[in-house]
């Protein structure tokens, strides 16, 4: 009987153990979720991972992001998102002026949509791994290493 009622008792806890742990994981998957729906990020792919390029990267992404001013008066990602979608070509024109300036004929595109990103955690906060809704730079062949950050609201570190 004793041995019964210890049984009982273990299936309880571990029942509600799964249920706390399933519950949690709702919630944080919610707030995941949220994040994702809230940013518009950033990204840069150099043309290759030589010195020059990655540099190159660097100077086209700072050239970008001061064309990015047109995010100023944004209140929420979904105006952030139209502001990119409405100046791309402003982008893009930032983009190959600091290419040609910088004495390289690569080609370049800019893109706005969904890209799939892995997770960053930064000191005070993280950005969770999944699908964001971003500004793609494409230097050349995109083929080096990438850079990015969060453009709406305005974390580039």
């Amino acid at each position: 009987m004793l041995y019964a009622k210890r049984k009982s008792i273990e299936a309880a806890v571990l029942i509600g153990l799964v249920l706390a742990v399933l519950l949690s994981l709702v919630g944080f998957d919610a707030h995941c979720t949220e994040i994702r729906e809230n940013v518009l990020r950033l990204h840069v792919l150099a043309n290759s991972d030589t010195e020059a390029d990655q540099a190159l990267k660097l100077r086209v992404r700072d050239r970008v992001l001061e064309a990015g001013a047109v995010f100023t008066g944004a209140s929420d990602e979904a105006e952030a998102l139209e502001a990119a979608r409405a100046n791309v070509g402003l982008l893009q024109a930032a983009a190959e002026a600091e290419i040609a300036e910088s004495g390289y004929d690569y080609p370049v595109r800019v893109e706005v949509g969904k890209s799939r990103f892995d997770t960053r955690v930064y000191d005070d906060f993280t950005l969770p791994a999944g699908e964001y809704e971003a500004v793609r730079v494409l230097i050349g062949e995109a083929a080096g290493h990438n850079w990015w950050c969060v453009m709406f609201p305005a974390v580039c570190l």
